[in-house]
């Protein structure tokens, strides 16, 4: 390899590439499952090499024995697989606001195949998951996903320890700020189920012979999912706000 590249060049371009691909393999938009590995894996190859110039200088010398060379490839392992989990973490708020609609609107029965998921979920957490992604790339929100994968190196310097602790703090605040932010975005229709459904209960108390059931269905379904595609904007919006503040985390936006 020495008439192509020195060691020094192979095991910076490795210990890029191992960061890089860790991301890519669980970066939401690029990282999804129905996207096959090798395409994810020659994306981050491609990339690793373009930013080889960039970042080369600063990788240290090679390791004199394999213990060394192992401790770099897995601590450099373990900064991407943090960045990529804490990021790919955060889209659970829109499956989550999709369960809490499915229920309050009595779908939660309705599943489907969802190509973010190894199982089911669903129809409408699915419809949240496929607007998420669509979101994502109509607001070029994946350039700031490049980009904090090129401040990532600014952050985390070869030098550096992997912060263990703070990366466990923050992917715990992650999946607190998700789940609620979940619930936040299904509120409209939270709030219209729980006033549906005490109607529903004083027409039952007073009108015992009455048919509650027939009728409170439908139109359970029809006017909850009206208010949900009435709020899916201002879903989208929220959504996008509070995944920038969190890629603020790891990029300058």
């Amino acid at each position: 390899m020495e008439s192509y590249a020195t060691a020094q060049q192979v095991f910076a371009a490795g210990l890029i590439f191992t960061r890089v691909a860790a991301i890519v393999m669980l970066l939401p938009a690029f990282g999804e499952t129905f996207i096959p590995p090798r395409v994810r894996l020659s994306f981050a190859l491609a990339l690793s090499l373009m930013l080889f110039p960039l970042i080369a200088a600063r990788v240290p010398g090679l390791p004199g024995n394999a213990a060394d060379l192992g401790g770099a490839v897995i601590k450099e392992l373990l900064i991407g697989l943090m960045i990529g989990g804490i990021l790919r973490l955060f889209m659970t708020s829109m499956a989550t606001a999709g369960e809490i609609v499915s229920m309050a609107t009595t779908l939660s029965f309705s599943q489907t195949a969802n190509p973010m998921q190894a199982q089911p979920s669903t129809s409408l957490g699915t419809l949240l998951g496929t607007m998420a992604l669509v979101l994502i790339f109509a607001t070029n929100l994946h350039h700031l996903f490049l980009g904090a994968i090129v401040n990532s190196f600014d952050l985390f310097p070869f030098t550096r320890d992997v912060p263990i602790a703070d990366a466990g703090q923050l992917a715990v605040q992650t999946v607190g700020k998700s789940f609620a932010l979940g619930f936040q975005l299904a509120g409209p229709v939270v709030v219209f189920s729980l006033i549906f459904n005490v109607a529903t209960g004083l027409v039952g108390r007073v009108m015992p012979q009455f048919q509650v059931f027939f009728v409170a269905s439908p139109l359970m379904i029809i006017l909850g999912l009206s208010i949900f595609a009435l709020s899916l904007g201002t879903i989208g919006i929220v959504w996008l706000d509070h995944f920038r503040e969190l890629i603020g985390n790891f990029v300058p936006v």
